[in-house]
C-alpha cells in the first residue's frame, strides 16, 4: 500500500496459507489492511465503514493512492492459467478526485486487462465476496451486531451472510420483470391488432397488384397475337400479288417463245434477202462488164454484114430506144411516188399534232371539271354553315341530328349498355377561340368520332349509322371502357407557365370524352402556342418542355422538335365562333360564280368541240390507216424483194411491244412483291422478337388493337389508383415482416413467461428448502459452539416475519430468564457473536475469512475459548485463509507453520493524530 489512508507506505505482507494474525495498537494500520483488501477487490467505500467516497482513502497532500494484491491462481479452479499463469496481480490506483483504475497483470507483470468486468469475473471465479459480512466482518459491523436490538437486523445479517437475500432480490427482480413483460405483452397485443389490420390492408392492395399483373400478362399475350396477326394479314395480302406475278411470268414465257419464233423467221428472211441482193449485184456487174464487148461485136457484125444487119441494127436501136424511154418513164413515176410518200408523211404529222391538241383540250376540260366540283363543295359548305346558325350539330354533317336522335331512342329502349358519346367535337368547347384552328388540326378525325363502352354497343351503333350515313362514309367508332373519373395525367402531362396544353385549353364536361381524347391523341402532352416563330424556338431550341411531344400554332402549323408541317386548311370548320364570318368567308370570292358561269359555257363549247374532234379523230385515224396502206404499197412497188420481210418485221415489232408491256407489268409486280416481302420480313422479325414461336391467330388485327387499347386504359387507370407497385410490394412485405416479428415476439414472451413461471415455482421451492436447511445447520453449529463453554441457547427463525431471535444461557449458576443477548456481559456477547459467526462460517463457502477485533469486549477466559474455537475451525479447513485483526498480544499462541503473526509497528504522533481524524 502506498499513500493509502494515513500511511505513506505499508507492507508488503506475505500472507500464510491458513491463519494470519495482524497485531498492533490502534493506528498501526490493521484496519488499513482490511480496507485495502475490500477496496482493491471491488468493494465500495461504504462497505469499509471508513469513508463515504474513495477519495478519502488518499493520504492528505498526495495525488493518488496505490494498492497491490496478488492472488494465487493454481488448481482446478484457476482462472485463465494460460494467460495469468500461477498468480494474478491486482493493482489499484485511487486519484484525488475519487476515480479508481485497475491493472490486472500476470505473474510476470504483463498487463492483461484494465477493465472492471475482468476483475468481477476473477472474483466470481474464486467466489470472493468482500461485501459479505461472513467473509469480511469489520469492526463497525461487529459492533452493530452486538448492540443490535432488533430481531429483523439479525435476520438480515443471516440472509446477507448466506447470500439468501441476494437470491430473494433476484426473485423479486424476476417477478418485477415478469410484471413488466406481461404489461409489454398486453401493449404488444394491442399493437399486434393494429399491425394485423395494416397488414391485411397492405395485403389487399398487394393482391390487387396480382390482378394488375394478370392484365399485364394478358396485354403481353395480346401484343404477341397482334404481332403475328399483322404478319398473317400481310401473307394474305401478298398471296394474290404472288399469284399475279406467277401468271405474268407464265404469259411472259409464251411471249418469249413467240418472239423467239418470229425473230428466227426474220433472221431467215433477212438471210434470203441478202443472198438475192448479192446475186442481183453479181448479175448487174456481169452485165456492165459484157456491155463493151457486146458493142465491139455488134460493130464488127455491122461492118461484115452491112446490108444484112442494117434492119437488125435498126431493130436493135429501136429496141434500145424503147428501153431507154421505158427507163425514163419509170424514173418519172418513181419520183411522183416519192413526192406522194412525203406528202402522206406530212399529213400524218399534222394528224399527230391535232391528236396532241385534242389531248390538251381534254386535260383542260378535266381541270375545269375539278374546279366545278370544288365550287359544288363550296356550295355545300355554305349551305352547311347557314344551317349551323340554328344548330351547331349541322357542321358535323346533315345526317348527324337524325343519327343522334336514333341513338337516343335506342338508349331509352335499353338497347345500349352505356350510351355512346359523339360526335366528340360537339361535346367539347374552347376556352380561347383563337386556338380553334390549332385544336381542329390537332384532333383531326377524332372530332367526328364516336366512343362506345363495349363491342356490343359498337356493333349496334354501326347498324344505326348504316341507316343514316350516306355513301358508306361513317364516323369512326372508338371502343374503350367508360370510367367515371378523368385519368390521372400528372406524371406524363406537360405543364408550361405560359402556354396551355390541348387538355388545358378545352372545356369538357364528360370524363369519358376527356379520357378518349387522352388515350387517342395524348392531348395532355401537346402544347398550343399562338406564335409559330415562338413555337419553333421553344420546340426546336434543343431543350423542349418536359413531356411535350409536339406543339401547334394558331395557324394550325404542327411543330415537332426536329420538323414541322403546315396546315392544309385556312379556317376552322367545327370550332368557329362567328357563323356570319364563316358565311362571309365563303361568299368572299365573288369570281367563283362568274367563273362557274364561264366554265359552264366553256364546258358546253368543249363538249361540242370534243364531239367534232372525235369525228375528226376518227377520220384522221382512217386517213392514217389509208396512208399507211398507200405507203406500204409504194414501198412494195419500190422494193418488191421485201414482201416477205416487212410483215415479219411488223409482227416482230408488235410482239416486242407486247412483250415489253408485259415485262414492264412484271417488273412493277416484282417491285410490289419486293416491297411486300421487305415489310413482311420486317414484321416477321419484329413479331419473332416479341414472340419467338409463331402463333396461329383467328382474330383480326383491328379487333386485337381495340382490345389492347382497352387493356392499356384499364392498366393505366389501376396504376393511377394504386400508386407505385414497388412501393406497394415494399409496404406489404414490411407490414408482413412487422406483423410476423411482433407476433413472434409476443409468442416468445408468452412462452418465456410460462417457462419462467415453471422455473420460478421450482426455484422458489428450492429457495425455501435451502433456507430451511441452512437455518437448521446454523442452529446446529451455534448450539455446538455454545456448548464448548457450557452455554446453552437457541435460534428461532420466522421467515414469514423475517426475524431471527437468539437467546443465550450462560453456564449453570447464571440464570437468564429472558435469554436476551443484551442482558449478557460484554465478553459473553462477544463470545456469542463469535459462535454465531463460526456457525455461519460452517454453512457458507469463501476462499478467505476476515475478522476485525473479534475479541474487543471479551475477558481472558472467553477470549481464550473463542481463540481455540477459531483455531480448531481453521485447522479443519487448511484450504482456506483466515485473517484476524486484534490489538491484543498473540504471544500465547502455539508455534505452528500454519499460523503466521504480522506485528504492525506503533504509529508515530502524526500518524496517531491522522488516525484519530480518520
Amino acid at each position: 500500500m502506498k499513500n493509502f489512508m494515513c500511511h505513506s507506505h505499508l507492507g508488503p505482507f506475505a500472507f500464510g496459507s491458513n491463519v494470519n494474525f495482524f497485531v498492533g495498537n490502534n493506528g498501526s494500520g490493521k484496519s488499513a489492511v482490511l480496507t485495502a483488501l475490500i477496496v482493491a477487490l471491488g468493494g465500495n467505500a461504504h462497505a469499509t465503514n471508513r469513508g463515504l467516497s474513495l477519495k478519502g482513502f488518499v493520504k492528505e497532500g498526495e495525488n493518488s493512492a496505490d494498492v497491490s494484491i496478488t492472488l494465487r491462481n493454481k488448481g482446478k479452479d484457476a482462472y485463465k492459467p494460460e494467460v495469468y499463469s500461477s498468480a494474478i496481480i491486482i493493482d489499484l490506483r485511487i486519484t484525488r478526485d475519487g476515480l479508481r483504475s485497475y491493472k490486472l497483470k500476470s505473474k510476470s507483470g504483463h498487463i492483461i486487462s484494465t477493465k472492471k468486468e475482468e476483475l468481477i469475473s476473477i472474483l466470481d471465479n474464486f467466489n470472493i465476496q468482500v461485501n459479505n459480512p461472513v467473509s469480511v466482518l469489520t469492526q463497525e459491523m461487529s459492533k452493530h451486531f452486538l448492540h443490535s436490538k432488533g430481531e429483523g437486523d439479525k435476520y438480515k445479517f443471516f440472509m446477507k451472510a448466506t447470500q439468501l437475500d441476494q437470491m430473494r432480490e433476484d426473485f423479486i427482480y424476476i417477478k418485477q420483470t415478469k410484471h413488466v413483460t406481461n404489461d409489454k405483452i398486453e401493449q404488444q397485443n394491442e399493437g399486434l391488432k393494429e399491425l394485423k389490420r395494416k397488414y391485411l390492408e397492405k395485403e389487399d392492395r398487394y393482391k390487387s397488384l396480382s390482378s394488375l399483373d394478370e392484365l399485364r400478362d394478358k396485354l403481353q399475350e395480346l401484343q404477341k397475337q397482334m404481332a403475328w396477326a399483322l404478319v398473317i394479314e400481310m401473307e394474305k395480302d401478298l398471296e394474290p400479288v404472288r399469284e399475279k406475278l406467277q401468271a405474268d411470268r407464265q404469259s411472259t414465257v409464251k411471249y418469249d417463245e413467240k418472239v423467239e419464233e418470229w425473230k428466227n423467221k426474220i433472221e431467215e428472211s433477212e438471210r434470203k434477202y441478202k443472198q438475192i441482193q448479192e446475186k442481183l449485184e453479181a448479175i448487174t456487174n456481169q452485165v456492165q462488164d459484157l456491155q463493151p464487148k457486146c458493142a465491139e461485136l455488134k460493130a464488127e457484125a455491122q461492118k461484115r454484114n452491112t446490108d444484112l444487119k442494117t434492119v437488125e441494127v435498126r431493130g436493135q436501136c429501136s429496141h434500145r430506144t424503147v428501153y431507154d424511154i421505158t427507163l425514163v418513164a419509170l424514173g418519172t413515176e418513181s419520183q411522183d411516188r416519192a413526192n406522194r410518200v412525203n406528202q402522206i408523211q406530212t399529213d400524218l404529222e399534222n394528224l399527230r399534232h391535232q391528236i396532241s391538241t385534242l389531248g390538251q383540250q381534254i386535260d383542260q376540260y378535266e381541270h375545269q371539271a375539278a374546279l366545278q366540283r370544288s365550287i359544288e363543295a363550296n356550295k355545300r359548305n355554305l349551305l352547311m354553315v347557314e344551317r349551323s346558325r340554328s344548330n351547331r350539330l349541322q357542321r358535323f354533317g346533315e345526317h348527324m341530328p337524325a343519327l343522334l336522335n336514333a341513338i337516343e331512342e335506342a338508349h331509352k329502349r335499353g338497347q345500349f349498355k352505356q350510351k355512346p358519346r359523339g360526335p366528340l367535337g360537339y361535346l367539347i368547347s374552347l376556352k380561347d377561340t383563337e386556338l380553334a384552328l390549332a385544336v381542329e388540326v390537332c384532333l383531326k378525325g377524332s372530332l367526328q368520332a364516336f366512343t362506345c363502352d363495349n363491342h356490343d354497343d359498337e356493333r349496334l351503333l354501326q347498324s344505326i349509322m348504316a341507316k343514316f350515313c350516306p355513301g358508306g362514309r361513317r364516323p369512326v367508332i372508338i371502343t374503350s371502357q367508360f370510367l367515371p373519373q378523368v385519368h390521372d395525367t400528372r406524371r406524363r402531362a406537360v405543364n408550361h407557365p405560359q402556354y396551355p396544353s390541348v387538355l388545358q385549353a378545352l372545356e369538357i364536361q364528360d370524363p369519358v370524352v376527356t379520357n378518349c381524347l387522352i388515350d387517342q391523341r395524348g392531348i395532355e402532352s401537346i402544347l398550343l402556342i399562338k406564335n409559330r416563330t415562338e413555337a419553333r424556338r421553344l420546340m426546336q431550341g434543343g431543350n423542349p418542355p418536359r413531356n411535350c411531344t409536339q406543339a401547334f400554332s394558331k395557324e394550325g402549323d404542327q411543330i415537332y422538335n426536329n420538323r414541322n408541317y403546315s396546315a392544309e386548311q385556312a379556317r376552322a370548320k367545327y370550332f368557329s365562333g362567328d357563323v356570319e364570318e364563316d358565311i362571309r368567308c365563303v361568299l368572299t370570292n365573288e369570281n367563283d360564280r362568274a367563273q362557274a358561269n364561264r366554265f359552264q359555257q366553256q364546258m358546253r363549247k368543249l363538249d361540242e368541240d370534243i364531239k367534232q374532234n372525235e369525228s375528226l379523230l376518227r377520220r384522221a385515224h382512217m386517213e392514217q390507216k389509208t396512208t399507211k396502206l398507200e405507203l406500204t404499197d409504194l414501198m412494195n412497188v419500190e422494193e418488191p424483194q421485201s414482201e416477205d420481210v416487212q410483215p415479219l418485221v411488223c409482227t416482230h415489232h408488235k410482239c416486242s411491244f407486247c412483250y415489253n408491256q408485259t415485262l414492264l407489268k412484271i417488273l412493277l409486280v416484282i417491285k410490289e412483291v419486293f416491297l411486300f416481302n421487305f415489310v413482311f420480313q420486317a414484321s416477321s422479325a419484329k413479331a419473332s422478337e416479341i414472340c419467338a414461336e409463331r402463333m396461329d391467330i383467328s382474330r383480326t388485327a383491328r379487333s386485337l388493337d381495340t382490345e389492347i387499347n382497352r387493356l392499356k386504359v384499364k392498366i393505366s387507370t389501376q396504376q393511377d389508383q394504386q400508386g407505385d407497385p414497388k412501393e406497394i410490394v415494399r409496404q406489404y412485405h414490411e407490414a408482413l415482416e412487422n406483423y410476423k416479428n411482433t407476433a413472434q415476439q409476443v409468442k416468445n414472451l408468452k412462452s418465456f413467461i410460462n417457462n419462467l413461471d415453471k422455473v420460478m415455482d421450482h426455484r422458489l421451492q428450492v429457495y425455501a428448502d435451502l433456507r430451511s436447511f441452512m437455518s437448521a445447520r446454523c442452529k446446529y453449529y451455534f448450539d455446538s459452539m455454545l456448548a464448548q463453554r457450557g452455554y446453552s441457547g437457541s435460534m428461532t427463525f420466522d421467515h414469514k416475519k423475517e426475524t431471527l431471535s437468539i437467546s443465550v444461557q450462560p453456564k449453570k449458576g447464571k440464570k437468564n430468564d429472558s435469554g436476551d443477548m443484551r442482558s449478557l456481559s460484554g465478553g459473553e456477547r462477544s463470545f456469542s457473536t463469535v459462535c454465531f459467526v463460526l456457525s455461519l462460517w460452517a454453512i457458507t463457502e469463501a476462499p478467505f475469512r476476515c475478522l476485525d477485533e473479534f475479541d474487543v469486549y471479551m475477558d481472558m477466559v472467553n477470549r481464550r475459548i473463542s481463540m481455540d474455537m477459531m483455531l480448531r475451525v481453521a485447522a479443519s479447513q487448511r484450504f482456506r485463509q483466515f485473517i484476524f485483526l486484534t490489538p491484543q498480544s498473540m504471544s500465547s499462541l502455539p508455534d505452528s507453520k500454519f499460523i503466521q503473526i504480522h506485528q504492525l509497528k506503533d504509529p508515530d504522533r502524526d500518524q496517531s493524530e491522522a488516525d484519530g481524524n480518520q
